[in-house]
Protein backbone atom coordinates (compact mmCIF):
# COMPACT_ATOMS: atom_id res chain seq x y z
CA UNK A 1 0.00 0.00 0.00
CA UNK A 2 1.34 3.58 -1.09
CA UNK A 3 0.27 6.55 0.78
CA UNK A 4 0.41 9.81 -0.32
CA UNK A 5 -0.62 13.08 1.19
CA UNK A 6 -1.57 16.12 -1.28
CA UNK A 7 -2.56 19.37 0.15
CA UNK A 8 -4.96 22.09 -1.36
CA UNK A 9 -8.16 24.30 -0.33
CA UNK A 10 -7.67 23.74 3.28
CA UNK A 11 -8.25 19.71 2.93
CA UNK A 12 -5.59 17.24 1.62
CA UNK A 13 -6.04 14.03 -0.54
CA UNK A 14 -5.21 10.85 1.31
CA UNK A 15 -3.95 8.50 -1.69
CA UNK A 16 -3.26 4.83 -1.49
CA UNK A 17 -2.59 2.10 -3.87
CA UNK A 18 -4.76 -1.51 -3.50
CA UNK A 19 -4.88 -3.77 -6.23
CA UNK A 20 -2.70 -1.82 -8.83
CA UNK A 21 -5.61 0.49 -8.55
CA UNK A 22 -5.32 4.22 -6.86
CA UNK A 23 -7.94 4.80 -4.45
CA UNK A 24 -9.02 8.48 -3.21
CA UNK A 25 -10.25 9.73 0.16
CA UNK A 26 -10.82 13.72 1.07
CA UNK A 27 -9.22 13.76 4.70
CA UNK A 28 -9.04 17.27 6.72
CA UNK A 29 -5.07 18.14 7.31
CA UNK A 30 -5.16 17.63 10.96
CA UNK A 31 -6.78 13.96 10.44
CA UNK A 32 -3.84 13.01 8.75
CA UNK A 33 -2.14 11.95 12.43
CA UNK A 34 -4.18 11.75 15.06
CA UNK A 35 -2.48 13.00 18.36
CA UNK A 36 -3.63 13.87 22.09
CA UNK A 37 -4.62 17.95 20.82
CA UNK A 38 -5.99 16.53 17.65
CA UNK A 39 -8.40 14.40 18.48
CA UNK A 40 -12.03 16.15 17.67
CA UNK A 41 -14.63 16.79 19.85
CA UNK A 42 -18.45 16.60 19.26
CA UNK A 43 -21.18 17.94 21.00
CA UNK A 44 -22.97 15.09 23.27
CA UNK A 45 -26.95 16.26 22.02
CA UNK A 46 -28.42 19.74 22.68
CA UNK A 47 -26.35 20.06 25.28
CA UNK A 48 -22.85 22.35 25.78
CA UNK A 49 -20.85 18.92 26.48
CA UNK A 50 -18.12 18.48 24.30
CA UNK A 51 -16.30 14.82 23.97
CA UNK A 52 -14.06 13.52 21.75
CA UNK A 53 -15.72 11.01 18.94
CA UNK A 54 -15.08 8.15 21.00
CA UNK A 55 -14.64 6.80 24.52
CA UNK A 56 -13.31 4.31 26.39
CA UNK A 57 -15.86 1.96 28.19
CA UNK A 58 -14.70 0.90 31.73
CA UNK A 59 -17.31 -2.00 31.81
CA UNK A 60 -14.68 -4.74 32.70
CA UNK A 61 -12.43 -2.90 35.43
CA UNK A 62 -12.71 -4.78 38.57
CA UNK A 63 -15.61 -7.02 37.24
CA UNK A 64 -15.00 -10.42 37.93
CA UNK A 65 -18.79 -11.74 37.39
CA UNK A 66 -18.73 -11.28 32.94
CA UNK A 67 -15.43 -10.16 32.46
CA UNK A 68 -11.40 -11.08 33.85
CA UNK A 69 -12.43 -14.79 34.08
CA UNK A 70 -13.83 -13.98 37.39
CA UNK A 71 -10.90 -13.21 38.78
CA UNK A 72 -9.43 -9.54 39.92
CA UNK A 73 -5.98 -8.85 40.55
CA UNK A 74 -2.18 -6.32 40.89
CA UNK A 75 -2.06 -7.78 37.30
CA UNK A 76 -5.15 -7.03 36.09
CA UNK A 77 -5.01 -3.44 37.97
CA UNK A 78 -2.07 -2.36 36.14
CA UNK A 79 -3.30 -3.79 32.75
CA UNK A 80 -6.46 -1.75 33.17
CA UNK A 81 -4.06 1.43 34.71
CA UNK A 82 -2.42 1.10 31.01
CA UNK A 83 -5.58 0.64 29.27
CA UNK A 84 -6.26 4.44 30.80
CA UNK A 85 -2.97 5.73 30.41
CA UNK A 86 -2.96 4.99 26.75
CA UNK A 87 -6.21 6.25 25.68
CA UNK A 88 -5.41 9.64 27.47
CA UNK A 89 -1.77 9.41 25.51
CA UNK A 90 -3.37 9.04 22.08
CA UNK A 91 -6.30 11.91 22.97
CA UNK A 92 -9.30 10.05 24.10
CA UNK A 93 -10.53 11.54 27.45
CA UNK A 94 -14.37 10.61 27.25
CA UNK A 95 -14.46 7.63 30.21
CA UNK A 96 -17.92 6.02 30.73
CA UNK A 97 -18.30 3.76 33.97
CA UNK A 98 -21.85 2.93 35.83
CA UNK A 99 -21.96 2.20 39.85
CA UNK A 100 -23.17 -1.03 39.50
CA UNK A 101 -19.48 -1.79 37.19
CA UNK A 102 -17.23 -3.84 39.87
CA UNK A 103 -17.77 -3.47 43.24
CA UNK A 104 -20.45 -5.05 45.33
CA UNK A 105 -22.57 -8.39 43.95
CA UNK A 106 -20.75 -7.41 40.23
CA UNK A 107 -16.92 -7.52 41.06
CA UNK A 108 -13.91 -7.13 43.00
CA UNK A 109 -13.24 -3.24 42.93
CA UNK A 110 -16.22 -0.73 42.12
CA UNK A 111 -15.23 0.23 38.03
CA UNK A 112 -15.54 4.27 39.08
CA UNK A 113 -12.84 3.85 42.12
CA UNK A 114 -10.56 2.79 40.08
CA UNK A 115 -11.06 5.78 37.33
CA UNK A 116 -11.17 8.08 40.08
CA UNK A 117 -8.18 6.88 41.27
CA UNK A 118 -6.42 7.10 37.66
CA UNK A 119 -7.31 10.44 36.89
CA UNK A 120 -6.04 11.53 39.72
CA UNK A 121 -2.87 9.28 39.47
CA UNK A 122 -2.36 11.05 35.92
CA UNK A 123 -3.15 15.08 37.46
CA UNK A 124 -0.28 14.47 39.55
CA UNK A 125 1.74 13.83 36.69
CA UNK A 126 0.41 16.40 34.37
CA UNK A 127 -2.91 18.57 33.71
CA UNK A 128 -5.60 16.44 31.59
CA UNK A 129 -8.73 17.25 31.43
CA UNK A 130 -10.88 13.66 31.35
CA UNK A 131 -15.45 13.76 30.48
CA UNK A 132 -16.51 11.57 32.72
CA UNK A 133 -19.49 9.64 32.43
CA UNK A 134 -21.63 7.71 35.00
CA UNK A 135 -24.82 5.96 35.67
CA UNK A 136 -28.07 5.39 37.97
CA UNK A 137 -28.74 2.09 38.91
CA UNK A 138 -32.71 1.76 38.21
CA UNK A 139 -32.96 -0.84 41.05
CA UNK A 140 -36.73 -1.66 42.44
CA UNK A 141 -36.27 -0.52 45.88
CA UNK A 142 -35.14 3.22 44.24
CA UNK A 143 -38.09 5.35 44.66
CA UNK A 144 -38.41 9.05 43.45
CA UNK A 145 -36.05 12.05 41.90
CA UNK A 146 -34.01 11.94 45.47
CA UNK A 147 -32.79 8.30 44.81
CA UNK A 148 -31.28 9.58 41.67
CA UNK A 149 -29.18 12.81 43.68
CA UNK A 150 -28.41 10.18 46.73
CA UNK A 151 -26.74 7.53 44.35
CA UNK A 152 -25.00 10.56 42.10
CA UNK A 153 -23.69 11.87 45.18
CA UNK A 154 -22.26 8.50 46.54
CA UNK A 155 -21.11 7.87 42.90
CA UNK A 156 -19.01 10.93 43.20
CA UNK A 157 -17.39 10.53 46.47
CA UNK A 158 -16.06 6.73 45.00
CA UNK A 159 -14.42 9.22 41.93
CA UNK A 160 -13.24 11.25 44.23
CA UNK A 161 -14.69 14.70 41.91
CA UNK A 162 -17.51 17.45 42.76
CA UNK A 163 -19.39 16.85 39.38
CA UNK A 164 -19.39 14.73 36.38
CA UNK A 165 -19.76 15.50 33.02
CA UNK A 166 -22.70 12.59 32.13
CA UNK A 167 -25.17 11.30 34.28
CA UNK A 168 -27.28 8.81 32.72
CA UNK A 169 -29.90 6.41 33.90
CA UNK A 170 -28.57 2.72 33.10
CA UNK A 171 -31.91 1.78 32.58
CA UNK A 172 -35.34 2.25 32.52
CA UNK A 173 -37.22 1.33 35.89
CA UNK A 174 -39.86 -1.26 36.64
CA UNK A 175 -41.95 2.05 38.31
CA UNK A 176 -40.68 5.53 39.33
CA UNK A 177 -39.22 6.50 35.48
CA UNK A 178 -40.77 10.04 36.11
CA UNK A 179 -39.27 10.74 39.25
CA UNK A 180 -35.74 9.07 37.87
CA UNK A 181 -36.23 12.03 35.21
CA UNK A 182 -36.82 14.46 37.52
CA UNK A 183 -33.72 13.70 39.18
CA UNK A 184 -31.78 14.28 36.58
CA UNK A 185 -33.04 17.33 35.88
CA UNK A 186 -32.15 18.40 39.58
CA UNK A 187 -28.64 17.41 39.41
CA UNK A 188 -28.61 19.80 36.34
CA UNK A 189 -29.44 22.36 38.25
CA UNK A 190 -27.69 21.81 41.61
CA UNK A 191 -24.26 21.60 39.59
CA UNK A 192 -23.30 17.88 40.01
CA UNK A 193 -23.30 17.49 36.17
CA UNK A 194 -22.80 19.15 32.85
CA UNK A 195 -25.48 16.94 31.03
CA UNK A 196 -27.47 13.98 31.71
CA UNK A 197 -28.58 11.12 29.44
CA UNK A 198 -30.11 7.52 29.54
CA UNK A 199 -29.76 4.04 29.08
CA UNK A 200 -31.11 1.77 26.73
CA UNK A 201 -34.35 3.16 26.19
CA UNK A 202 -37.03 2.81 23.58
CA UNK A 203 -38.06 5.45 21.02
CA UNK A 204 -41.34 5.76 23.22
CA UNK A 205 -39.14 6.10 26.39
CA UNK A 206 -36.61 8.31 24.67
CA UNK A 207 -39.19 10.44 23.86
CA UNK A 208 -41.16 10.95 26.78
CA UNK A 209 -37.42 11.88 29.17
CA UNK A 210 -36.67 14.39 26.19
CA UNK A 211 -40.52 16.15 26.22
CA UNK A 212 -40.13 15.62 30.44
CA UNK A 213 -36.04 17.05 30.53
CA UNK A 214 -37.18 19.92 27.16
CA UNK A 215 -40.56 21.49 29.77
CA UNK A 216 -37.47 22.77 32.51
CA UNK A 217 -35.56 23.70 29.23
CA UNK A 218 -33.02 21.19 29.85
CA UNK A 219 -31.69 19.24 27.07
CA UNK A 220 -31.71 15.42 27.09
CA UNK A 221 -28.05 14.64 26.02
CA UNK A 222 -27.66 11.33 25.24
CA UNK A 223 -29.09 7.52 24.56
CA UNK A 224 -26.38 4.76 25.23
CA UNK A 225 -27.97 1.37 23.73
CA UNK A 226 -26.16 -1.60 22.60
CA UNK A 227 -25.19 -0.47 18.37
CA UNK A 228 -22.36 -2.50 16.37
CA UNK A 229 -21.84 -3.74 12.70
CA UNK A 230 -23.75 -6.89 13.77
CA UNK A 231 -26.29 -5.62 16.09
CA UNK A 232 -28.43 -2.97 14.58
CA UNK A 233 -31.62 -3.22 16.36
CA UNK A 234 -31.77 1.12 17.24
CA UNK A 235 -31.61 1.01 13.06
CA UNK A 236 -34.92 -1.31 13.16
CA UNK A 237 -37.13 -0.10 16.22
CA UNK A 238 -36.75 3.49 16.10
CA UNK A 239 -34.61 4.61 18.30
CA UNK A 240 -31.39 5.93 15.69
CA UNK A 241 -34.16 7.61 13.82
CA UNK A 242 -35.57 9.10 16.81
CA UNK A 243 -32.00 10.42 18.44
CA UNK A 244 -31.39 11.98 14.54
CA UNK A 245 -34.76 13.44 14.99
CA UNK A 246 -34.34 15.44 17.96
CA UNK A 247 -30.68 15.80 18.68
CA UNK A 248 -29.95 13.66 20.92
CA UNK A 249 -26.34 11.67 20.42
CA UNK A 250 -26.46 7.83 20.40
CA UNK A 251 -23.62 6.33 23.04
CA UNK A 252 -23.19 3.08 21.29
CA UNK A 253 -21.73 0.29 23.73
CA UNK A 254 -20.33 -3.37 23.04
CA UNK A 255 -19.05 -1.71 19.34
CA UNK A 256 -16.85 -4.37 18.20
CA UNK A 257 -19.67 -6.99 19.83
CA UNK A 258 -17.43 -7.92 22.61
CA UNK A 259 -14.29 -8.42 20.96
CA UNK A 260 -16.19 -10.90 18.35
CA UNK A 261 -15.44 -8.43 15.53
CA UNK A 262 -11.89 -7.87 16.18
CA UNK A 263 -10.48 -11.40 14.34
CA UNK A 264 -9.38 -12.09 17.91
CA UNK A 265 -11.81 -15.47 18.10
CA UNK A 266 -12.46 -18.28 15.69
CA UNK A 267 -14.36 -21.24 16.02
CA UNK A 268 -11.60 -23.22 17.23
CA UNK A 269 -10.60 -20.31 19.81
CA UNK A 270 -14.25 -19.05 21.22
CA UNK A 271 -13.61 -16.48 24.02
CA UNK A 272 -13.64 -17.66 27.59
CA UNK A 273 -16.32 -17.15 30.19
CA UNK A 274 -20.34 -15.63 29.41
CA UNK A 275 -19.40 -15.04 26.62
CA UNK A 276 -18.33 -17.87 25.56
CA UNK A 277 -21.96 -18.88 25.74
CA UNK A 278 -22.76 -16.18 23.42
CA UNK A 279 -20.25 -16.40 20.75
CA UNK A 280 -19.90 -20.48 20.58
CA UNK A 281 -18.58 -21.89 17.85
CA UNK A 282 -21.25 -22.04 15.97
CA UNK A 283 -21.82 -18.63 15.93
CA UNK A 284 -18.37 -17.18 15.47
CA UNK A 285 -18.18 -20.23 12.12
CA UNK A 286 -21.52 -17.94 11.21
CA UNK A 287 -19.40 -14.44 11.45
CA UNK A 288 -16.02 -15.67 10.04
CA UNK A 289 -16.91 -14.50 5.86
CA UNK A 290 -17.70 -10.82 7.69
CA UNK A 291 -14.85 -10.46 10.06
CA UNK A 292 -12.45 -12.20 7.43
CA UNK A 293 -13.69 -9.05 4.92
CA UNK A 294 -13.32 -6.64 7.52
CA UNK A 295 -9.58 -7.72 7.90
CA UNK A 296 -9.13 -7.33 4.29
CA UNK A 297 -10.54 -4.24 4.38
CA UNK A 298 -7.94 -3.19 7.39
CA UNK A 299 -5.10 -4.69 5.58
CA UNK A 300 -5.82 -2.33 2.59
CA UNK A 301 -6.28 0.80 4.38
CA UNK A 302 -3.66 0.07 7.25
CA UNK A 303 -6.10 -0.39 9.85
CA UNK A 304 -6.73 -3.14 12.34
CA UNK A 305 -10.16 -5.07 12.13
CA UNK A 306 -10.92 -3.21 15.37
CA UNK A 307 -10.56 0.37 13.72
CA UNK A 308 -12.61 -0.63 10.90
CA UNK A 309 -15.85 -1.62 12.96
CA UNK A 310 -15.42 1.27 15.12
CA UNK A 311 -14.72 3.96 11.77
CA UNK A 312 -18.72 2.46 10.19
CA UNK A 313 -19.78 3.31 13.18
CA UNK A 314 -18.93 6.89 13.46
CA UNK A 315 -19.69 6.82 9.61
CA UNK A 316 -23.29 6.29 10.63
CA UNK A 317 -22.84 10.23 12.50
CA UNK A 318 -24.12 11.03 15.73
CA UNK A 319 -22.70 7.72 16.81
CA UNK A 320 -20.03 8.10 19.66
CA UNK A 321 -18.48 4.29 20.27
CA UNK A 322 -17.10 3.46 23.93
CA UNK A 323 -14.99 0.20 22.87
CA UNK A 324 -13.99 -1.17 26.52
CA UNK A 325 -10.23 -1.24 26.86
CA UNK A 326 -9.17 -3.75 29.71
CA UNK A 327 -4.72 -3.09 28.84
CA UNK A 328 -2.58 -0.88 26.89
CA UNK A 329 -2.23 -2.50 23.83
CA UNK A 330 -5.88 -2.61 23.27
CA UNK A 331 -6.54 1.26 24.11
CA UNK A 332 -3.22 2.14 21.67
CA UNK A 333 -5.42 0.71 18.51
CA UNK A 334 -8.58 3.16 19.33
CA UNK A 335 -6.88 6.29 18.01
CA UNK A 336 -6.34 4.54 15.41
CA UNK A 337 -10.20 4.26 14.01
CA UNK A 338 -10.08 8.36 13.97
CA UNK A 339 -8.76 10.88 11.39
CA UNK A 340 -10.03 9.03 8.17
CA UNK A 341 -13.12 7.43 6.80
CA UNK A 342 -14.34 4.10 5.17
CA UNK A 343 -16.08 4.63 1.99
CA UNK A 344 -19.51 4.57 0.96
CA UNK A 345 -19.13 1.54 -0.50
CA UNK A 346 -17.11 -0.38 2.37
CA UNK A 347 -19.65 0.90 4.28
CA UNK A 348 -22.77 -0.29 2.21
CA UNK A 349 -20.97 -3.40 1.77
CA UNK A 350 -20.11 -4.49 5.39
CA UNK A 351 -23.81 -3.59 6.07
CA UNK A 352 -24.47 -6.51 3.47
CA UNK A 353 -22.17 -8.98 5.12
CA UNK A 354 -23.81 -7.88 8.36
CA UNK A 355 -27.07 -8.26 7.05
CA UNK A 356 -27.32 -11.97 6.90
CA UNK A 357 -26.19 -12.00 10.71
CA UNK A 358 -28.66 -12.56 13.03
CA UNK A 359 -28.37 -10.55 16.15
CA UNK A 360 -26.97 -13.11 19.01
CA UNK A 361 -27.55 -10.45 22.18
CA UNK A 362 -29.35 -7.61 23.62
CA UNK A 363 -30.68 -6.06 26.96
CA UNK A 364 -33.89 -7.22 27.70
CA UNK A 365 -35.08 -3.87 28.70
CA UNK A 366 -34.50 -2.55 25.15
CA UNK A 367 -37.94 -3.64 24.30
CA UNK A 368 -39.76 -2.20 27.49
Amino acid sequence: MALQVNGAAGFSLLRWRRGGALRTRAVSPESVATTREEVEKVKLGGSDLKVTKLGIGAWSWGDTTYWNDFRWDDRKLKAAKGAFDTSIDGGITFFDTAEVYGAGVTGAVNSETLLGRFIKERQQKQPVEVAVATKFAALPWRLGRGSVLSALKDSLSRLGVSSVELYQLHWPGIWGNTGYIDGLGDAVEQGLVKAVGVSNYSERRLRDAYDQLKKRGIPLASNQVNYSLIYRLPEENGVKATCDELGITLIAYSPVAQGALTGKYTPENPPTGPRGRIYTPEVLKKLQPLVTRIAEIGQNCSKTPTQVVLNWLMAQDNVVPIPGAKNAEQAAQLAGALGWRLTEQEIEELRSLASEIKPVIGFPVEKL
